[in-house]
């Protein structure tokens, strides 16, 4: 009896790789399904993914974009105005670098079997909350005991 080559494979880490998930352009999770099973998965994966890959052709664009504008502007105003739209600029960039380190961690929990689970009660996450916000990492309920508590303890 052959094996079969999808369920044999390993990838280099020696974990079982899995066939990949066919998915049609205009799915969506729907509630009426087991949560998240393969398809939901796959769906967040793929989300996730592009979310990546635009913020990181955004940061090329700005790599690019900072070349080739560099000038020596004699107008102190025009140097102070250039100058506070490249800090600005930066500071969007690092915001999302940190974005991009989020979405790096809810692939691996999608890889770990734990996305779509807060991290807080175990709880399942909505997949309302999760369509808009696919980094989020816990229920709309904890997030708001969280932020609660983060008010109160923080030094003003």
């Amino acid at each position: 009896m052959a094996e079969d080559p999808i369920s044999s494979a390993t990838s280099p880490k020696g974990n079982e790789m899995k066939a990949e998930t066919f998915l049609p352009d205009d799915y969506r999770p729907a509630d009426g399904e087991p949560f998240m099973n393969d398809r939901q998965l796959e769906y967040f994966r793929r989300k996730l993914l592009a979310w990546k890959a635009e913020i990181l052709e955004e940061s090329r664009d700005t790599i690019t974009g900072m070349k080739e504008t560099t000038r020596n502007i004699p107008d102190i105003a025009d140097r102070a105005s250039e100058e506070t739209d490249r800090a600005l600029e930066l500071r969007t960039r690092d915001r999302e670098r940190k974005l991009v380190s989020k979405i790096d961690a809810a692939l691996r929990r999608i890889d770990n079997g734990e996305y779509g689970y807060c991290e807080m009660t175990g709880e399942p996450i909505s997949l309302k909350r999760l369509d808009a916000r696919p980094i989020a990492t816990m229920t709309l309920e904890a997030q708001e005991r969280h932020e609660r508590r983060e008010k109160v303890h923080r030094d003003d």
